[in-house]
This record gives C-alpha cells, sequence and structure tokens, in this order.
C-alpha cells in the first residue's frame, strides 16, 4: 500500500474506530443464527472469521461451551477483543490470531462451525466458500452474513450507490445457488432487522462525525470519506426496503453425497 492509499485507509479506520461492531448485526442475529445450527457437538470447536473486536465473539462463547479461534487481520481490533474476552473470563475457551481470512493454516477438518459476520465479502462469497469448506467436519456448519437485495426494482439512487460501491451484490437466491454449488446444504436463512442497523453501528457512527468533520475542515480527501460515509447512512435510511444484510446458515454435504 502507497503513502497515500495507506493515509486514506487511515482515516477509513478512525471514522469506524471504537464502534461496538463494524457492520451491521446485534447479539439477538447472532442467538438467532446459532440456533438454526442444529445436530452440533456438545461443546462444539468455532472458528470466527474477521472477528472484527468481536461482539459476536464473545456472544457465541457465552452461548456455547466448545472452544472459539477468533480470527482478523488487523491488530488493533484484536487488542479491543482480547480485553472484551477478558472482562467475559472466556480466556480459556477463546484463541485469538492474526491472520488472512483467504490464507488460513489450521488443518482440514478442524472445525465444527464457522461463523464470519459481514466479511466474506472481502474474499468474495464464491470463494470465501470454496476455501473455508475444507476446514469443516463432515455436516459441520457455516454461518455468515451477506449484503443482498431485497427488491428488484430499485431506486435509481440506491442502485447507483452499490453499483459503485458493492458491484457484486446479488439477491437471497442468488447467494443460496452459490451456497449449494460449493457443496451445502442450506438449512435456513433470515434478513437483519433495521434495528440491526442502527443500534450498535449507524447510530453510534452518526455520533462521531461532526467532531471528524471539524477535524478535517481542511482536508478535503479526508472530508471525502466522511462524506461517503454520510451518504452510505443516508442511503440506508431512504432505501432499507431495497437491501438488506441476510444471514445463511449451511451445513457442509458429506464428500459422498455432493
Amino acid at each position: 500500500m502507497d503513502e497515500v492509499n495507506a493515509r486514506l485507509f487511515e482515516i477509513f479506520l478512525e471514522v469506524q474506530r471504537g464502534l461496538p461492531r463494524q457492520g451491521p448485526g446485534n447479539n439477538e442475529c447472532t442467538l438467532q443464527a446459532l440456533s438454526l445450527c442444529t445436530s452440533l457437538p456438545d461443546s462444539p470447536v468455532i472458528l470466527d472469521i474477521g472477528c472484527g473486536p468481536g461482539m459476536q465473539t464473545i456472544a457465541l462463547a457465552k452461548a456455547c461451551r466448545g472452544n472459539l479461534t477468533a480470527v482478523d487481520n488487523y491488530d488493533e481490533y484484536l487488542e479491543i477483543l482480547h480485553q472484551r474476552v477478558t472482562e467475559a473470563e472466556l480466556m480459556d475457551r477463546v484463541k485469538i490470531i492474526n491472520a488472512d481470512m483467504s490464507d488460513l493454516y489450521f488443518a482440514n477438518a478442524s472445525f465444527d462451525l464457522i461463523w464470519c459476520e459481514g466479511a466474506a465479502y472481502i474474499m468474495g462469497v464464491p470463494d470465501a466458500l470454496k476455501t473455508w469448506r475444507p476446514l469443516l467436519r463432515d455436516h459441520g456448519v457455516l454461518a455468515f452474513t451477506e449484503l443482498v437485495w431485497l427488491e428488484e426494482n430499485r431506486p435509481t439512487e440506491v442502485a447507483e450507490f452499490f453499483g459503485n460501491e458493492y458491484p457484486a451484490m446479488t439477491n437471497s437466491s442468488s447467494i443460496k445457488d452459490m451456497i449449494q454449488s460449493a457443496g451445502y446444504e442450506i438449512i435456513g436463512d433470515f434478513t437483519l432487522p433495521d434495528a440491526a442497523w442502527w443500534e450498535d453501528y449507524y447510530t453510534p457512527l452518526l455520533a462521531k462525525l461532526p467532531t471528524l468533520k471539524q477535524k478535517y475542515a481542511e482536508d478535503a480527501e479526508a472530508l471525502a470519506i466522511i462524506s461517503m460515509t454520510e451518504n452510505e447512512i443516508e442511503c440506508r435510511r431512504r432505501f432499507g426496503n431495497s437491501y438488506g444484510y441476510q444471514f445463511f446458515i449451511a451445513r457442509k454435504k458429506h464428500e459422498q453425497s455432493r
């Protein structure tokens, strides 16, 4: 990453810094998805990929008796998660690792459950499904969220916004086809409620922006990043019925049944 892009990335991180979550979601949705992960062992071995500061990591660890490995490649998020794990007294069951989600070194068939909230898009869903599948034991479960279109007829403004920001975005039906083609059977799915966008993400993010705008009042590049964030939030406020995050829960098929 060159010096200019590194600076812009740091400003982006500053905008996101200190939030309870780094994207839409809440503990209620995490636990609802976990309830759909049927036939897991009593003490499942769990991998949380792209864990960020780990709100969902803590929720999973509290809800399950098994061991959990949380993976992200950004140290600042992992430090926050380490503090959360310590405060929750979960150090004996949660392992935190700095690693790239596209190049995980775990042995095949290491996990009963792979979890990924809001991060599979980084690799692209098809690549994530393919890359992570060998890490699951036979009939292991993958649970992940992905941004999808909820309506076929989309307002021009929101279509243009995501056409620029996430051109790979598709609908729930297409994601399900990807899941099945990659060797999984779908257990269930549901759309995150609007509250999951606002309570732990957009509302605290909005509260930060006036101070950042004042700090970077003479910095056009920083203001552009802040403006993009404001546009994203306004897009959600105006067109939230058109798109959403979908939780997908799928079980790995046995090799002979593919």
